[in-house]
């Protein structure tokens, strides 16, 4: 038996490089909306407004959430040369956006009760507060998408020296952040059309059911959050399709056998891998290497080779060596 452990990127269980740009970005962004949340709180209860006030404290669940976003970003920057993380601080990140989308959830789920509320017990609207109180929210949330959004120049060269990769996947971190600032920003725009088609066409039952529209998107996104990173986090990932190329690119001689595998992200766009091959012939460590080299996004590879005098091509190990 021949065990080979093949280490990439410099010997080092360092998979993710400190993203400082979206640190910045984040930091940006809850910077702007704490100051319109201490605006909108001291403005409704200056103004006696209970709609300002209300929204200024729904943007403090939004500037939490951010706030957890950003220090994910700080604690896997500072922490990358703790060598107590088996394969990097990359999943401090993924633990930040899945606490984020919990927050997400929370969010739409208090939506989407309100929503019910106001349907059931209607309520007064005041209707030039609440429409500047949405006015205003959804500028700040436009500015903060465009600064999550805009592009830098920072590339990181080994995310392209190689074309195949798979590129659903992106910073899960940051996708929060951005899904935090759209909610918000599709809550205000929700807000605006009902409120315009309430004063003007005295239709009140528009309110609650454009808040029941905002709460299902959120709760949505917040499912498709939580699922993207719950499956990272719980390395329920041996259905994505670099398993089945790797099996094919192992198997495709017609003689060697995978008897197991085990396929877990340790970065963004970057797996470790663990293999048990058995086969017939005699190939080495380094062919089978040779044979994965194209998977640029394979940055740990363990190789185990068992020769075996006979196997059955549904690998089962006989009269293994």
């Amino acid at each position: 038996m021949h065990n080979e452990n093949i280490e990439l990127w410099k010997h080092k269980h360092i998979f993710t490089e400190p993203k400082k740009s979206a640190e910045k970005k984040t930091l940006i962004v809850i910077i702007i909306t704490l100051i319109t949340m201490f605006f909108e709180i001291f403005a409704g209860w200056f103004y006696n407004s209970m709609a300002l006030f209300a929204d200024g404290w729904h943007m403090s669940t939004h500037a939490t959430a951010l706030f957890i976003s950003y220090i994910a970003y700080v604690l896997t920057r500072r922490l990358s040369s703790d060598e107590r993380f088996t394969f990097g601080t990359w999943k401090i990140e993924i633990l930040g956006a899945y606490t984020s989308a919990i927050i997400l959830g929370i969010v739409g789920l208090f939506m989407f009760y309100i929503s019910i509320e106001r349907i059931l017990k209607p309520m007064n609207i005041y209707y030039n507060q609440a429409l500047l109180v949405a006015v205003i929210g959804l500028l700040v949330n436009i500015i903060c998408a465009v600064i999550l959004t805009r592009k830098h120049n920072h590339t990181n060269k080994d995310e392209h020296a190689n074309e195949h990769t798979h590129s659903h996947h992106s910073d899960l971190n940051l996708r929060s952040v951005y899904f935090h600032v759209i909610a918000d920003a599709l809550t205000s725009v929700l807000a605006i059309i009902a409120l315009l088609i309430a004063k003007y066409y005295n239709l009140n039952i528009f309110d609650p059911l454009m808040g029941l529209v905002g709460g299902i998107l959120i709760l949505r996104w917040a499912y498709y959050l939580l699922r993207d990173t719950s499956n990272i986090l719980l390395d329920r990932e041996m259905d994505t399709s670099i398993v089945k190329e790797i099996k094919d690119a192992i198997e495709n001689d017609g003689d060697s056998r995978i008897s197991d595998i085990h396929v877990w992200r340790v970065g963004e766009k970057k797996y470790a891998c663990l293999l048990s091959i058995v086969s017939m012939h005699d190939y080495t460590i380094e062919d089978y290497r040779f044979r994965l080299k194209k998977f640029g996004e394979l940055v740990h590879l363990n190789i185990e080779k068992h020769k075996c005098k006979l196997h059955d091509k549904d690998t089962k190990l006989l009269d293994c060596i």
